[in-house]
């Protein structure tokens, strides 16, 4: 059935004698007129050779063309940039990676506003990639349809499943002198066995599994991997999906609401997903306007049972989780026991609990555990606040056995001479160790402390020290790691104010984080506390430093939809 232009973007390219030199370019590639006639959807694909998550993306969005002219549309490709994490860890590269967020949303909104495109198709594979691809869905609100390009498989090495986690934590298992050269060189190798992201529950796939909970993607579509034959038929699903959500004209704020949000930080919990997602949602949110922050998602977590035994924390990686039902079956125990809300719309058309009324629970698993029978009670995030972080702070417990902690503090200005300390074996059990000066505006950037956390794992000090920073943790990070400490030491949040051997406790039950210092002696040091100056004084990581925001609430660089005069799909 022809659509009705008259009211979608694309008329302002398309239609009416005034747009004949608009419409010579699309004839100069091929089109026909009545090819021209149709809704544009733009796929937008952080497709790229910069690392395994993104090796694959360009592919699976050609395939989506298929549907999307299936439906009645004519689909518009184009790329937008990834910065893949696991590379740019443990050196100034990482600084480049949240801001990269706001790059990926702001070039898919870009290239959506000039070329006048009436729906999206987003395909993501690393980290900050999913995230950006759904702010830019909610803050263009066209009907929109976001595609993970799925997980890497799980590498062998000594009779097991290993991951790049377990490449992290042997460089410190080798610095410490339990992990000769030759044994760290196999491992490396077989690692990572092709294309797709890192399969545990670390950030890429916790925010796949957010945005089936959200309602963004196509049910039980994200956790299948890359490799997967199966890839290429969600593909062409989606651009089927996204022409009939412009035929019905559902879009992401009908989806994403405030309810939407609860059910995305119930999902991250319940599967002991990565503290990022305390970051992006309160990002994500922003972009329709909803004000759901990291108190609000840490309130969600306290009540939320951890149910899927996922790496970092447990055994399995996100091929298992989609042998064993996928998210729709961590889902399907959660909405039984009335913890998610049912009614919320999805991109299938239906609500989520009408979707989830077709999944059947698999009991012939033990990757997804029943509500009423959980790995733990409460979530496998916890949310922390007190005289140390009063704008919060963020703790992944799933797997810990210690959820209190005491300390004198050992306080490094940078992550790299942490590292150093680390690699030089001069960190001591029961220090509580702190890296300021790398939140969003100090580092700039927030850089996550991957390379530091592992290699205190790999060296058996995993568990007899904690670290707090006003940085953020990779997902993969294991042990008593406090990130998002806020306010950050930049802007002169008491985590600038600690001093070598002052106290620290921290109460993962109780959700609280103390710097146990006298008033009076923190008000002397207030007093002589100067602001620093880092070294992005021009370029994108300065423009960043000077617009971006506070993590608690998503770190964000712009005022968000509370703030706009008019939606991008209504012109």
């Amino acid at each position: 059935m022809p659509f009705d232009k008259s009211r979608l973007p694309s008329r302002h390219v398309s239609v009416g004698p005034s747009k004949a030199p608009h419409r010579s370019y699309y004839f100069a590639m091929g089109l026909t007129e009545e090819e021209i006639a149709r809704p544009f959807v733009g796929i937008a694909s952080a497709g790229n050779d910069s690392a395994p998550c993104n090796t694959t993306l360009d592919a699976q969005a050609n395939i989506a063309r298929e549907g999307v002219i299936e439906g009645g549309g004519m689909p518009r490709r184009f790329n937008t940039i990834t910065v893949t994490d696991g590379i740019a860890m443990g050196h100034q590269g990482m600084k480049s990676s949240l801001a990269s967020r706001e790059v990926i949303a702001d070039s898919v909104e870009l290239s959506m506003r000039g070329h006048c495109y009436d729906a999206l198709i987003g395909f993501a594979g690393c980290d900050k990639s999913l995230p950006g691809m759904m702010m830019a869905m909610l803050r263009l609100n066209v009907p929109s349809v976001f595609v993970y390009g799925g997980s890497i498989l799980p590498g062998q090495f000594g009779g097991k499943d290993v991951t790049v986690k377990d490449v992290f934590e042997a460089v410190g298992s080798h610095a410490a002198g339990n992990c000769p050269l030759s044994e760290l060189i196999a491992l490396e190798k077989v690692a990572c066995p092709g294309h797709g992201a890192c399969g545990g529950q670390y950030t890429a796939n916790t925010m796949a599994c957010v945005a089936e909970a959200i309602g963004l993607s196509l049910p039980n579509s994200n956790m299948a991997p890359a490799p997967y034959e199966s890839r290429a038929e969600i593909a062409r699903d989606a651009g089927r999906a996204v022409m009939r959500m412009l035929e019905a004209n559902i879009r992401p704020r009908d989806i994403c609401t405030l309810e939407a949000f609860e059910n995305a930080a119930r999902v991250v919990a319940a599967t002991g997903g990565s503290t990022n997602a305390a970051l992006h949602l309160p990002a994500m949110a922003h972009e329709a306007g909803i004000e759901f922050t990291l108190f609000d998602v840490a309130e969600i977590f306290k009540t939320t049972p951890y149910i899927a035994d996922l790496q970092p924390g447990g055994r399995y990686v996100a091929k298992d989780m989609h042998a064993a039902g996928g998210v729709y079956m961590v889902m399907k125990t959660l909405l039984e026991a009335g913890l998610l809300h049912g009614d919320c719309l999805t991109v299938t058309g239906k609500t989520l609990a009408e979707n989830l009324a077709e999944i059947r629970w698999n009991p012939d698993q033990d990757v997804i555990r029943p509500v009423s029978a959980p790995l733990s009670p409460t979530g496998g995030v916890v949310g922390l606040r007190g005289s140390l972080a009063p704008d919060g702070a963020i703790v992944k417990v799933a797997g810990l056995h210690v959820l209190e902690f005491e300390g004198p503090a050992r306080v490094f200005d940078c992550e790299e001479d942490c590292f150093a300390a680390v690699e030089a074996r001069e960190i001591r059990q029961g220090e509580v160790i702190v890296i300021r000066y790398e939140g969003p505006k100090g580092g700039p950037g927030m850089r996550e402390m991957l390379s530091t956390t592992a290699a205190l794992y790999g060296q058996g000090m995993g568990d007899s020290v904690a670290l707090i920073t006003d940085g953020r943790f990779s997902g993969a990070t294991r042990g008593f790691c406090i990130g998002h400490v806020g306010p950050e030491a930049a802007d002169g949040g008491p985590i600038a104010l600690i001093e070598n051997g002052d106290r620290i406790r921290i109460d993962a039950v109780a959700g609280t984080i103390d710097l146990l210092v006298a008033d009076d002696i923190l008000a002397t040091r207030r007093a002589q506390w100067q602001p620093r100056t880092n070294d992005y004084q021009s370029g994108a990581l300065w423009r960043y430093a000077q617009n971006v925001g506070p993590a608690s609430l998503g770190a964000v660089t712009h005022p968000g939809a509370k703030m706009e005069r008019h939606i991008y799909a209504d012109i």
